[in-house]
């Protein structure tokens, strides 16, 4: 199986894990299948035996393979994590996207409303200002992903018409349109994250019946320019049994 085009930088290992990663996100490979052996894929990518098992471990530490004696690396079942808000905007900036492995968006609402308590405190207003609330749900093979509304300075309606309308936006997220429109680019990033028993308003925005006893992760991001001007107050919810995942590498 060939892999990806040289002009990847990434180390090798790297480049393999991400190769298998996307296979088995997309359904091409699924919970029990088999990857090749550690000898056959030093010898398709044309590496050493060491940087292959690299890779493999790479997978084995994410949950998404395991190794199984005598019989070889073997798919698990998809992990079902979220994204939080600073991870989406990572994302888009790379890929103009905030779609994690597997997901899609719907629902995309959008309007200028009035600010309940904790928006107004997050963005520096007064309750009942006007600002721009922004919703999406996102979605994978397994369901619901998460809610999340972005909470947005009502002055940029004005430059930025497009932020109120209701459909997924074109060209980036938020974020990347106000820097494009105003040169007010994000610099700094403060993110929090509780759980709590869902209420009722979470349960209706997670589609789940209104009796249902969940906890669930609550994931905010605050994005600010240079003069530490709010430029938005992120909000995510994750759906029950969603959990919190980030790997770091830490060899040089």
């Amino acid at each position: 199986m060939p892999g990806p085009p040289r002009a990847d930088n990434r180390p090798p290992y790297a480049r393999i894990a991400e190769h298998y990663r996307e296979l088995i996100s997309s359904g091409a490979l699924a919970p029990g299948d088999l990857l090749p052996s550690i000898r056959v894929l030093a010898d398709q990518w044309e590496v050493s035996t060491a940087t292959a098992d690299r890779a493999m471990k790479l997978l084995r530490d994410e949950k998404i393979v395991k190794g199984i004696p005598g019989v070889g690396t073997e798919v698990m079942a998809r992990p079902v994590s979220i994204s939080s808000g600073a991870e989406r905007h990572d994302r888009s900036g790379k890929t103009k996207s905030s779609w994690g492995d597997g997901e899609k968006s719907s629902g995309h609402t959008a309007g200028i409303v009035t600010a309940p308590e904790d928006v107004a405190t997050a963005l520096g207003i007064a309750v009942g200002d006007d600002v721009i609330r922004r919703s999406r749900v996102y979605r994978d093979a397994h369901g619901i992903v998460a809610h999340s509304t972005s909470w947005i300075p009502a002055e940029f309606a004005r430059v930025l018409p497009e932020l109120v309308e209701s459909k997924r936006l074109k060209g980036g997220l938020s974020l990347d349109l106000i820097a494009q429109a105003t040169g007010r680019e994000v610099v700094m990033r403060v993110d929090e994250e509780s759980a709590r028993i869902a209420t009722r308003p979470d349960l209706e925005l997670l589609e789940l019946e209104s009796d249902v006893v969940a906890a669930i992760l609550v994931l905010t991001a605050r994005f600010l320019d240079a003069d530490g001007e709010l430029l938005e107050y992120g909000v995510d919810l994750g759906a029950p049994g969603r959990t919190r995942r980030t790997t770091s590498d830490l060899a040089q």
